[in-house]
Protein backbone atom coordinates (compact mmCIF):
# COMPACT_ATOMS: atom_id res chain seq x y z
CA UNK A 1 0.00 0.00 0.00
CA UNK A 2 2.76 2.42 0.96
CA UNK A 3 4.71 1.50 -2.17
CA UNK A 4 1.64 2.13 -4.34
CA UNK A 5 1.14 5.53 -2.72
CA UNK A 6 4.78 6.45 -3.27
CA UNK A 7 4.62 5.43 -6.93
CA UNK A 8 1.42 7.44 -7.40
CA UNK A 9 3.02 10.54 -5.88
CA UNK A 10 6.06 10.15 -8.08
CA UNK A 11 3.87 9.79 -11.18
CA UNK A 12 2.06 13.00 -10.22
CA UNK A 13 5.46 14.71 -10.11
CA UNK A 14 6.27 13.94 -13.74
CA UNK A 15 3.05 15.05 -15.40
CA UNK A 16 2.94 17.84 -17.98
CA UNK A 17 1.56 20.31 -15.43
CA UNK A 18 4.34 19.38 -13.00
CA UNK A 19 6.96 19.98 -15.69
CA UNK A 20 5.45 23.40 -16.34
CA UNK A 21 5.78 24.14 -12.63
CA UNK A 22 9.46 23.15 -12.63
CA UNK A 23 10.13 25.37 -15.63
CA UNK A 24 8.32 28.26 -13.93
CA UNK A 25 10.43 27.77 -10.80
CA UNK A 26 13.58 27.69 -12.89
CA UNK A 27 12.76 30.92 -14.74
CA UNK A 28 11.68 32.85 -11.63
CA UNK A 29 14.64 31.67 -9.55
CA UNK A 30 17.05 32.45 -12.38
CA UNK A 31 15.67 35.99 -12.62
CA UNK A 32 15.77 36.51 -8.85
CA UNK A 33 19.35 35.29 -8.40
CA UNK A 34 20.55 37.16 -11.49
CA UNK A 35 19.04 40.40 -10.15
CA UNK A 36 20.26 40.04 -6.55
CA UNK A 37 23.81 38.89 -7.32
CA UNK A 38 24.00 41.31 -10.25
CA UNK A 39 22.99 44.23 -8.04
CA UNK A 40 25.78 43.39 -5.61
CA UNK A 41 28.27 43.32 -8.49
CA UNK A 42 26.93 46.60 -9.89
CA UNK A 43 27.29 48.28 -6.50
CA UNK A 44 30.85 47.05 -6.22
CA UNK A 45 31.62 48.39 -9.68
CA UNK A 46 30.22 51.84 -8.89
CA UNK A 47 31.57 51.99 -5.34
CA UNK A 48 35.00 50.40 -4.74
CA UNK A 49 34.33 50.27 -0.99
CA UNK A 50 30.84 48.90 -1.45
CA UNK A 51 31.07 46.72 1.66
CA UNK A 52 31.41 49.84 3.80
CA UNK A 53 28.89 51.98 1.93
CA UNK A 54 25.32 51.97 3.34
CA UNK A 55 23.92 52.86 -0.09
CA UNK A 56 25.12 49.48 -1.35
CA UNK A 57 23.02 47.74 1.30
CA UNK A 58 20.00 49.81 0.32
CA UNK A 59 20.52 49.01 -3.35
CA UNK A 60 20.65 45.26 -2.71
CA UNK A 61 17.63 45.43 -0.39
CA UNK A 62 15.55 47.33 -2.94
CA UNK A 63 16.62 44.92 -5.68
CA UNK A 64 15.69 41.95 -3.50
CA UNK A 65 12.25 43.44 -2.84
CA UNK A 66 11.50 44.24 -6.48
CA UNK A 67 13.00 41.05 -7.89
CA UNK A 68 11.26 38.77 -5.42
CA UNK A 69 7.90 40.47 -5.95
CA UNK A 70 8.24 40.02 -9.71
CA UNK A 71 9.54 36.44 -9.49
CA UNK A 72 6.71 35.33 -7.21
CA UNK A 73 4.09 37.06 -9.36
CA UNK A 74 5.41 35.40 -12.53
CA UNK A 75 5.23 31.86 -11.15
CA UNK A 76 2.42 32.07 -8.58
CA UNK A 77 -0.34 30.63 -10.77
CA UNK A 78 1.86 27.89 -12.21
CA UNK A 79 4.15 26.54 -9.50
CA UNK A 80 3.10 28.54 -6.45
CA UNK A 81 6.06 30.87 -6.89
CA UNK A 82 8.34 29.36 -4.26
CA UNK A 83 11.64 30.62 -5.76
CA UNK A 84 13.32 29.35 -2.60
CA UNK A 85 14.19 25.84 -1.35
CA UNK A 86 13.27 26.91 2.20
CA UNK A 87 9.74 27.76 1.08
CA UNK A 88 9.48 24.46 -0.80
CA UNK A 89 10.70 22.63 2.32
CA UNK A 90 8.02 24.31 4.44
CA UNK A 91 5.34 23.42 1.90
CA UNK A 92 6.47 19.79 1.86
CA UNK A 93 6.59 19.57 5.66
CA UNK A 94 3.07 21.00 5.82
CA UNK A 95 1.74 18.58 3.23
CA UNK A 96 1.00 21.20 0.58
CA UNK A 97 3.20 19.43 -1.97
CA UNK A 98 4.58 15.90 -2.16
CA UNK A 99 8.18 15.07 -1.33
CA UNK A 100 9.04 13.99 -4.94
CA UNK A 101 7.63 17.27 -6.25
CA UNK A 102 9.62 19.20 -3.64
CA UNK A 103 12.82 17.46 -4.75
CA UNK A 104 12.19 18.42 -8.38
CA UNK A 105 11.51 22.00 -7.25
CA UNK A 106 14.85 21.99 -5.44
CA UNK A 107 16.66 20.75 -8.54
CA UNK A 108 15.06 23.48 -10.66
CA UNK A 109 15.91 26.19 -8.13
CA UNK A 110 19.52 25.08 -7.60
CA UNK A 111 20.19 24.70 -11.31
CA UNK A 112 18.71 28.13 -12.02
CA UNK A 113 20.84 29.75 -9.32
CA UNK A 114 24.07 28.16 -10.56
CA UNK A 115 23.37 29.09 -14.19
CA UNK A 116 22.48 32.68 -13.27
CA UNK A 117 25.80 33.06 -11.43
CA UNK A 118 27.72 31.42 -14.27
CA UNK A 119 26.17 33.88 -16.73
CA UNK A 120 27.17 36.82 -14.54
CA UNK A 121 30.70 35.49 -14.21
CA UNK A 122 31.02 35.04 -17.99
CA UNK A 123 29.62 38.40 -19.07
CA UNK A 124 31.15 40.56 -16.29
CA UNK A 125 34.85 40.01 -16.72
CA UNK A 126 37.14 41.27 -13.98
CA UNK A 127 34.77 40.71 -11.06
CA UNK A 128 34.33 37.61 -8.98
CA UNK A 129 30.93 36.39 -7.92
CA UNK A 130 30.08 37.77 -4.45
CA UNK A 131 29.12 35.26 -1.80
CA UNK A 132 27.29 35.58 1.48
CA UNK A 133 29.69 36.14 4.37
CA UNK A 134 29.39 36.34 8.13
CA UNK A 135 30.55 39.44 10.00
CA UNK A 136 33.60 39.10 12.23
CA UNK A 137 31.54 39.85 15.33
CA UNK A 138 29.27 36.87 14.67
CA UNK A 139 29.70 33.11 14.91
CA UNK A 140 28.43 30.59 12.41
CA UNK A 141 25.75 29.53 14.90
CA UNK A 142 24.66 33.12 15.42
CA UNK A 143 24.44 33.69 11.67
CA UNK A 144 22.40 30.50 11.27
CA UNK A 145 19.98 31.66 13.97
CA UNK A 146 19.72 35.10 12.37
CA UNK A 147 19.05 33.56 8.94
CA UNK A 148 16.48 31.28 10.54
CA UNK A 149 14.65 34.21 12.12
CA UNK A 150 14.44 36.30 8.94
CA UNK A 151 13.43 33.25 6.91
CA UNK A 152 10.72 32.55 9.49
CA UNK A 153 9.43 36.11 9.01
CA UNK A 154 9.55 35.79 5.23
CA UNK A 155 7.80 32.42 5.06
CA UNK A 156 5.16 33.51 7.56
CA UNK A 157 4.47 36.51 5.31
CA UNK A 158 4.29 34.14 2.32
CA UNK A 159 1.70 31.95 4.02
CA UNK A 160 -0.35 34.98 5.05
CA UNK A 161 -0.15 36.61 1.62
CA UNK A 162 -1.05 33.39 -0.22
CA UNK A 163 -3.89 32.29 2.08
CA UNK A 164 -7.06 32.11 -0.08
CA UNK A 165 -9.17 32.84 3.02
CA UNK A 166 -7.77 36.37 2.94
CA UNK A 167 -9.10 36.94 -0.58
CA UNK A 168 -7.64 36.92 -4.07
CA UNK A 169 -3.85 36.79 -4.20
CA UNK A 170 -3.54 39.35 -7.02
CA UNK A 171 -0.52 41.63 -7.13
CA UNK A 172 -0.60 42.73 -3.49
CA UNK A 173 0.58 39.34 -2.23
CA UNK A 174 3.89 39.35 -4.13
CA UNK A 175 4.44 42.98 -3.16
CA UNK A 176 4.03 42.14 0.54
CA UNK A 177 6.45 39.24 0.16
CA UNK A 178 9.01 41.40 -1.63
CA UNK A 179 8.80 44.20 0.93
CA UNK A 180 9.30 41.69 3.73
CA UNK A 181 12.42 40.34 2.04
CA UNK A 182 13.77 43.86 1.49
CA UNK A 183 13.24 44.78 5.14
CA UNK A 184 15.02 41.59 6.22
CA UNK A 185 18.02 42.40 4.02
CA UNK A 186 18.26 45.88 5.56
CA UNK A 187 18.13 44.38 9.06
CA UNK A 188 20.64 41.54 8.62
CA UNK A 189 22.69 42.31 5.52
CA UNK A 190 25.79 43.60 7.34
CA UNK A 191 25.80 40.63 9.73
CA UNK A 192 24.82 37.43 7.90
CA UNK A 193 24.10 38.75 4.41
CA UNK A 194 20.33 38.43 4.64
CA UNK A 195 20.14 35.50 2.24
CA UNK A 196 16.93 33.73 3.38
CA UNK A 197 17.36 31.61 0.25
CA UNK A 198 19.62 28.52 0.23
CA UNK A 199 19.55 28.41 -3.59
CA UNK A 200 20.97 31.92 -3.89
CA UNK A 201 23.74 31.15 -1.40
CA UNK A 202 24.43 27.79 -3.05
CA UNK A 203 24.70 29.12 -6.62
CA UNK A 204 27.06 31.95 -5.75
CA UNK A 205 29.25 29.62 -3.65
CA UNK A 206 29.47 27.00 -6.40
CA UNK A 207 30.56 29.52 -9.02
CA UNK A 208 32.88 31.41 -6.64
CA UNK A 209 34.43 28.15 -5.50
CA UNK A 210 34.09 28.73 -1.76
CA UNK A 211 31.78 26.97 0.69
CA UNK A 212 32.81 28.68 3.92
CA UNK A 213 29.92 28.81 6.42
CA UNK A 214 27.56 27.44 3.79
CA UNK A 215 25.74 25.37 6.41
CA UNK A 216 24.49 28.55 8.08
CA UNK A 217 22.55 29.40 4.92
CA UNK A 218 20.85 26.01 4.88
CA UNK A 219 20.21 24.91 8.44
CA UNK A 220 18.80 28.19 9.72
CA UNK A 221 16.50 28.95 6.76
CA UNK A 222 15.13 25.40 6.55
CA UNK A 223 14.30 25.29 10.26
CA UNK A 224 12.86 28.81 10.23
CA UNK A 225 10.71 28.09 7.19
CA UNK A 226 9.37 24.81 8.58
CA UNK A 227 8.45 26.40 11.92
CA UNK A 228 6.71 29.32 10.20
CA UNK A 229 4.63 27.04 7.99
CA UNK A 230 3.62 24.69 10.79
CA UNK A 231 2.81 27.58 13.13
CA UNK A 232 0.63 29.35 10.59
CA UNK A 233 -1.21 26.22 9.43
CA UNK A 234 -1.79 24.59 12.81
CA UNK A 235 -1.81 27.30 15.47
CA UNK A 236 -2.39 30.84 14.23
CA UNK A 237 -4.71 30.24 11.30
CA UNK A 238 -5.66 26.52 11.12
CA UNK A 239 -7.59 25.30 8.10
CA UNK A 240 -11.35 25.04 8.49
CA UNK A 241 -11.62 22.22 6.00
CA UNK A 242 -9.56 19.36 4.64
CA UNK A 243 -8.78 21.31 1.50
CA UNK A 244 -5.22 22.61 1.39
CA UNK A 245 -3.96 25.27 -1.00
CA UNK A 246 -0.60 25.22 -2.75
CA UNK A 247 0.45 28.62 -1.43
CA UNK A 248 3.18 30.81 -2.82
CA UNK A 249 6.71 31.53 -1.91
CA UNK A 250 10.09 33.03 -2.41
Amino acid sequence: MARTSLVARFEQSITLNALRAYIAEFISTFFFVFAVVGSAMSSRNLMPNAALDPSCLVAVAVTSAFALSSAVFMAANISGGHVNPAVTFAMAIGGHISVPTALFYWISQMLASVLACILLKVVIIGQHIPTYTIAEEMTGFGASVMEGVVTFILVYAIYAAGDPRRGTFGAIGPLVIGLTAGANVLATGPFSGGSMNPACAFGSSIVAGTFKNQAAYWVGPLFGAAIAGLLYDNVVFPAQSAEVSDGVGV
